[in-house]
């Protein structure tokens, strides 16, 4: 009798013990979960799960207009800005600057690269969310932190450990980026109260501020000894050389740069122009390789040309 109740003992034991491991080891799947439900009650928030059950939930704020982003058949591009913040406490992680975007087709926007030294975010949730809108539309986007920045978080961005994330799409109306670039500029024109000329072929808008002398004009070829200055649409001056020694041609700059020459400007001698930049005619997709300037960025210059050599 005495063994029977011994063995009774160590089983009743053996399950008390198991079951406190089961609440020791809960998931950080329901984990995570249990407090993503309980932020979107408290902030009265009606969001949707993920139809693909991986845990993430989303709220659809501004539909968009037009046509639904698609990702098959013929994909649509999509151009667009993120924010990424805690639930926890609301701080702000990151936030896309003014002057640039993300843009992709829709079918690989599943990745965001943040910075240099970390490896990129995979986002999935992103993909999935982006076909439920219409170009303007704007969703936000619930991540449990095992689909975010999981337990090891962000050095770059300061994320904790284990942190749930509240990440903002918002969607451009342009699918194009030289359509968005164009806004940009024209938008920047009208704020700062600046009349500007558009070249058609590049896109770049001019302002003639000094009319220069003499006959030699200017080709790919010529030896440019210019001044210039450049700047971003924030006005961060990213480069300069004022002092009259920076020599080029027009085959080492950015592209921009060729409404220099004749048939366009026809810049000579002792010109002064102001150049508006659209990002396909300076660092493109990519940005400068200093990282000075970010992707899809449109550039400001002002240029006085010293002298010409052809």
């Amino acid at each position: 009798m005495l063994k029977k109740i011994t063995s009774y003992t160590f089983i009743l034991v053996g399950l008390i013990l198991l079951n406190s491991c089961k609440k020791e080891y809960e998931s950080i799947q329901s984990i995570d979960d249990t407090k993503i439900q309980s932020y979107l009650t408290s902030h009265n928030i009606s969001a949707e799960p993920d139809p693909e059950k991986t845990g993430f939930y989303y709220q659809i704020t501004t539909p968009g207009t037009g046509e639904f982003f698609k990702a098959d058949g013929t994909p649509d591009s999509v151009l667009y800005s993120l924010s990424i913040k805690s639930l926890l406490n609301g701080t702000t992680y990151y936030t896309t600057s003014p002057i640039t975007n993300f843009g992709t087709y829709v079918g690989y926007a599943s990745t965001l690269t943040y910075s240099n030294n970390e490896r990129p975010l995979s986002l999935p949730s992103l993909r999935t969310v982006l076909q439920k809108l219409k170009p303007g539309g704007v969703a936000k986007i619930f991540l449990p932190s095992y689909l975010a920045f999981g337990k090891n978080g962000s050095v770059a961005l300061n994320v904790p450990s284990n942190d749930n994330i509240e990440l903002t799409v918002t969607t451009y109306p342009q699918k194009i980026q030289r359509l968005l670039d164009d806004k940009r500029i024209t938008d920047f024109l009208t704020a700062k109260g600046l009349t500007a000329t558009k070249d058609r072929a590049t896109g770049v808008y001019y302002s003639i501020i000094q009319a220069g002398t003499g006959d030699a004009t200017i080709d790919v070829s010529s030896s440019l000894k210019v001044n210039y200055t450049g700047r971003n649409l924030e006005g961060t001056v990213f480069d300069s050389s004022t002092d009259g020694t920076f020599t080029t041609t027009l085959l080492e700059v950015i592209p921009g740069w060729e409404v220099l020459k004749e048939g366009i400007i026809g810049a000579k001698k002792g010109s002064k122009v102001r150049l508006f930049i659209p990002s396909s005619e300076a660092y493109g997709t990519a940005g400068s390789t200093t990282g000075t300037i970010p992707p899809n960025a449109c550039l400001d210059f002002d240029i006085e040309i010293v002298d010409i050599t052809n």
